[in-house]
């Protein structure tokens, strides 16, 4: 839609998308469009997690592209991706016009410091003398680093949560609020709390095996035992080393994958996410050029240090730097279990994980998997109706246009709610049935014992193959591995089995 089109309620587009239409932007839409209609209407309509403003026609900025980006940032927020794409094609001149109409005003001068940030251009004007210090972000709208970069020339706090190579922005709505104010980390604490030391210590293999094996069955892969032990080995080190840099990345991949698929850097190739259907490629996501890679890794990197020292909620910085990661999809293999190992790595670094036990959040994605594809969706979907790509007869991937901007700046809402709901789901169900299990085995293999002095291992076999089969032994099992065994003693044990874990029929 033009700018001057008039839809059929009279109303017309106002800030963002005036800029996208005006200037020829492709661009992922914003969350938030703006229409100024007729008269005094003022509504309001949310579809799909997207928002459509009408405004009364007294809301109209003006014809003039810093009216529209003025009028964007204060009603539409902020899009870092559009704004990036906006500076890149408009004239100087014009953006050098509006800040020198009001060089004091705090929209101006958020423009004038994005503007120089993202193109790497000093506009001809004096620095600001005698202003406030802005913040660049409303921390009541956005999640920001704290404490934030001042920056003299325009008198603005960059609280940004990354720089002009990797920048993702997360919004304050109701759902991220209500997690926060949840309080997860102590839930999980008081969780912990009850159970004793001794248990919580075993269960931790239990939990380093499930989530390695959530992580590898999300991706349809069946792992070595050695694969396993690898990946659980990892795990074992996510609360004691920082895993996000790059040569730390590149190990983490060498050990995670087939040998013959390890990786020395960043791959050189462009790659994609598909499948083959009838002979045909169906192509799911186009990642990063191999060339803009190392930029947007550097980005990303840096934003992880940053969100660490400017106390970003852990679970938000995870969601940033994992998901950014698997976005960016460095590596030809591997990359999604990096991303749920990160995740790991931030939480339990940040100290948001307790001391002696993990999060299976793999498992929790797995079992809620339309939820878990769709958060990453939320990204892929319209970034694929962006990008433009040939495939050749051997599937070999061509980027025909440029696409760092649209990975360089992603608003991760979405990404983080979905994460903080994993987290809460990991807490709730996850990490309780699996202590709950444990708790009950013990009290099991105790009761048993009471009745028939095993061996450990007979015991395990028992409650095993008990609980394979709606807490009863199979006469199969029960003549060839426990033939010594009476028929009441058979019957208390499948009855001690019945009562902590609740089969039977």
């Amino acid at each position: 839609m033009t700018a001057d089109a008039i839809p059929a309620n009279g109303a017309k587009p106002a800030g963002y998308a005036v800029l996208v239409d005006r200037l020829g932007i492709r661009t992922i839409d914003n969350w938030h469009e703006s229409l100024i209609g007729p008269g005094g209407v003022h509504r309001i309509e949310f579809h799909d997690g997207m928002v459509r403003e009408v405004y009364p026609s007294k809301y109209w900025p003006g014809d003039g592209l810093g009216d529209h980006l003025e009028f964007a940032l204060k009603y539409d927020g902020v899009n870092l991706a559009i704004l990036a794409s906006v500076f890149q094609v408009a004239e100087p001149s014009e953006i050098e016009a509006y800040v020198a109409s009001k060089p004091s005003g705090k929209y101006a001068r958020r423009i004038w410091y994005l503007y120089e940030l993202f193109t790497g251009r000093r506009l001809g004007l004096e620095d600001v003398k005698g202003c406030r210090y802005i913040d660049l972000l409303d921390p009541d709208k956005y999640i920001t680093a704290s404490p934030a970069k001042r920056i003299a020339r325009q008198c603005v706090n960059d609280n940004l949560l990354g720089d002009a190579r990797f920048c993702p922005t997360i919004r304050r709505t109701d759902t991220i609020e209500r997690f926060m104010n949840a309080d997860l980390r102590e839930r999980c604490r008081q969780v912990v709390a009850e159970y004793p030391p001794e248990l919580l210590r075993r269960a931790l293999s239990y939990l380093y095996t499930k989530e390695t094996r959530s992580s590898f069955e999300i991706e349809h892969i069946k792992p070595s035992a050695s694969r396993t032990e690898r990946f659980i080995a990892l795990l074992e080190l996510a609360e004691q080393e920082d895993f996000c840099d790059k040569a730390r990345l590149v190990d983490l991949q060498n050990r995670i994958v087939d040998p013959r698929f390890a990786d020395t850097d960043y791959r050189t190739t462009q790659n994609y996410v598909g499948e083959t259907i009838a002979w045909r490629e169906r192509v799911h996501y186009v990642c990063p050029k191999p060339n803009d890679l190392p930029d947007l890794m550097a980005g990303l990197i840096e934003a992880h240090r940053q969100m660490g020292e400017g106390g970003v909620h852990p679970v938000l910085h995870a969601a940033a730097v994992a998901y950014g990661f698997v976005f960016l999809h460095p590596f030809e293999d591997g990359n999604g279990r990096i991303h749920r190992f990160l995740i790991h790595n931030i939480l339990a670094r940040r100290g948001f994980t307790p001391k002696g036990i993990m999060f299976p959040v793999s498992a929790a994605m797995l079992r809620n998997r339309d939820e878990y594809d769709a958060s990453l969706e939320a990204f892929s979907k319209p970034l694929m109706q962006l990008v433009e790509y040939e495939l050749d007869d051997e599937g070999r991937m061509t980027v025909l246009n440029d696409t760092a901007v649209w990975y360089r700046f992603i608003d991760m809402t979405p990404q983080a709610e979905a994460l903080f709901a994993f987290i809460e789901k990991t807490i709730e169900t996850e990490l309780v049935e699996e202590l709950n299990f444990l708790a009950n085995y013990d009290r099991t293999k105790a009761a048993i014992q009471q009745i028939v002095d095993m061996p450990d291992r007979q015991i395990d076999l028992f409650i095993r193959f008990c609980l394979q089969n709606h807490g009863r032994l199979s006469d199969r099992k029960r003549s060839s591995h426990f033939a010594a065994l009476t028929a009441d003693e058979i019957a208390r044990m499948e009855q001690a089995v019945q009562t902590a874990y609740g089969t039977g029929e």
